[in-house]
């Protein structure tokens, strides 16, 4: 039996060692993405208003599009049964 502290629980036995590994680590560049969908540069966008508006409207798309993603992602983890209340 572990040791019993002052509120009556147990110890709670120590942490798992966690064997050092390799970590992959992906860069996330959005702005590159919506330019090279577009076939833009950013020189594009500072010599060129239009360009500046057109690469904006798709850039609140994307970000519209990554929001909606997770806020999807949380309400499974919070109603994970899927049920409409």
């Amino acid at each position: 039996m572990g040791k019993i502290n002052a509120l009556g629980l147990g110890g709670f036995g120590r942490e798992p060692r966690r064997e050092p590994g390799n970590e992959s680590v992906s860069l996330q560049r959005p702005l590159q993405r919506v330019l090279a969908f577009r076939g833009r540069s950013i020189d594009d966008i500072v010599n060129h208003p239009f360009v500046k508006n057109e690469i904006y409207g798709y850039w609140k798309v994307y970000r519209q599009i990554q929001r909606h993603g997770e806020k999807l992602e949380l309400e499974k983890q919070w109603n994970h049964l899927g049920r409409r209340l």
